[in-house]
């Protein structure tokens, strides 16, 4: 629910003072595999919030980020696809992790 709200607010202060009646026709997310947001309910939590607002029935889509790393050691760089964060290429855990924790309102798409 927080997450929903955070986003919420993040669009409606996005969106110019000046513009007569704004309608959001699409928001556009990106999340890291490691936000630990469970879609399903933050679509939930953001049709419940949205209602009253100029958010009100937009489309959310959610773009999924995958986790990518590097090793500190040898530097390569790879997609993580399980739970183990070791080096594919030298088997250390020395890693650095490139994306997967991303929240971020994208864009938003406004009516005509």
């Amino acid at each position: 629910m927080g997450i929903a709200q955070q986003m919420i607010s993040i669009a409606l202060e996005a969106i110019p003072k000046d513009l007569p009646d704004p309608r959001v026709e699409q928001m556009n997310l990106r999340v890291g595999r490691l936000a630990a947001v469970v879609e399903d309910s933050l679509r939930f939590c953001f049709e419940i919030i949205s209602k009253d607002t100029c958010l009100e029935g937009a489309k959310l889509v959610i773009e999924t980020v995958p986790v990518k790393a590097r090793c500190r050691r040898c530097h390569h760089e790879w997609e993580v696809e399980d739970v183990v964060f070791t080096c594919p290429s030298c088997e250390r855990g020395e890693i650095e992790v490139l994306s997967g924790r991303e929240l971020e309102v994208a864009s938003l798409e406004l009516a005509d």
